[in-house]
């Protein structure tokens, strides 16, 4: 009797299953084959971006946390080797200074890109002629200041030139380009430098003060600043590099000197 009672139970619960499983919806699903799955590969799979928050393959919270985290932490370091004196951090500090000064070259990017698609870069301060500014050429051709005459030349240093102005005389771009430093060098006091189309740097130095920024576009006779005066009070001066590469080259090379 018990075992007859216990079969009903198994009918009732077979009948009551096979009916839940014809009342669910059934899903559609795609009579042809996947290439990958043609070929003996697994299915790739796609995201639907219907997943968690944050579950998106291409973004992950506790990386971006970890990135920000991590960007801090550098910060820190770094403005703490700078802040301590110790000679412990010298060899840090000077790869970080150096690494800092070498900027990348976006007057000659522009230049190829003129050369390769006809248009410069959107992002670059630079216009054609028709909307007021020269385009930059691959030859870079410098004019020298009227009334300028040279006090000393390149071979008593192997880097520079020094140039005697009138006292408080306007220190102007000898050509065109982007204001890549705009501070204090070793051995040329307040100094700007720009870098031209075909890769070579003009620098100016020994500046009583400095009227642009970095990363300006400076036009051909832009005033970059005012010249130091000199012991007699009467005159003033200021020095001019062409540097080429890694190496200096004489400016007299390059701009006619009477």
């Amino acid at each position: 009797m018990r075992s007859r009672a216990d079969e009903i139970r198994r009918r009732m619960e077979r009948r009551k299953k096979e009916r839940e499983r014809m009342a669910k919806p059934i899903k559609k699903q795609n009579l042809w084959t996947e290439d990958e799955e043609r070929y003996g590969f697994d299915r790739i799979s796609s995201y639907d971006g219907r997943g968690e928050e944050g579950s998106h393959p291409l973004f992950r919270k506790e990386n971006f946390l970890f990135k920000i985290l991590a960007s801090a932490c550098l910060f820190l370091i770094v403005a703490i080797m700078f802040k301590n004196s110790a000679g412990t951090f010298e060899t840090a500090r000077n790869f970080v200074t150096k690494t800092m000064e070498t900027d990348f070259q976006f007057v000659a990017v522009a230049n190829w890109y003129e050369e390769k698609f006809g248009k410069p870069l959107a992002l670059l301060p630079i216009k054609d002629e028709k909307e007021g500014k020269k385009e930059l050429t691959p030859k870079t051709e410098y004019a020298l200041p009227a009334a300028a005459r040279i006090l000393e030349d390149f071979q008593e240093n192997g880097q520079r030139i020094t140039i005697e102005t009138s006292k408080d005389a306007a220190v102007v771009a000898m050509s065109e380009g982007l204001v890549k430093f705009a501070g204090k060098k070793d051995g040329f006091g307040k100094t700007v430098i720009i870098s031209h189309a075909d890769n070579s740097e003009s620098w100016y130095g020994n500046l009583e003060e400095i009227n642009v920024n970095l990363m300006e576009y400076a036009e051909k006779g832009t005033q970059l600043g005012k010249s130091t005066a000199m012991e007699d009070g009467e005159k003033g001066s200021f020095y001019f590099a062409i540097k080429k590469g890694d190496d200096f080259i004489d400016p007299i090379q390059v701009i006619p000197f009477e």
